[in-house]
């Protein structure tokens, strides 16, 4: 939801301190600032309508591995969206609360050319 409202400094505040955010085709992130400026890239670039969906999730102790699949839309700069979905893996520590320490996806379909 924070994602999608444009609020990517909600999004990151998932993330732990020493979070990584591991993107397809971009650097990668660490930290939840570098990750709201990655997240805020990413959207601003036309993705959109992000819908994530667990399929799995393993957890010992104060680590859980969840892994998924999304969609999203990528709006175009000729004004047409196209859709995109893929699989993700997160993995999550408790420290205190539960926080992302590693996300990484990637999408199902071709590249957009």
């Amino acid at each position: 939801m924070a994602f999608n409202t444009g609020n990517y400094d909600q999004a990151a505040a998932l993330f732990a301190a020493d979070g990584h955010c591991l993107p397809p085709n971009r650097e990668s992130a660490q930290g939840p600032k570098s990750v709201e400026r990655l997240l805020r890239t990413i959207g601003e670039s036309g993705a959109q309508d992000l819908r994530l969906e667990t399929i799995r999730v393993d957890h010992s102790g104060d680590m859980a591995l969840e892994v998924g699949i999304y969609t999203l839309a990528v709006a175009l700069e000729n004004g047409t969206s196209v859709p995109d979905r893929g699989k993700y893996v997160h993995a999550w520590r408790r420290l205190g609360a539960w926080m992302l320490v590693a996300s990484s996806w990637n999408s199902s379909l071709p590249p957009i050319r």
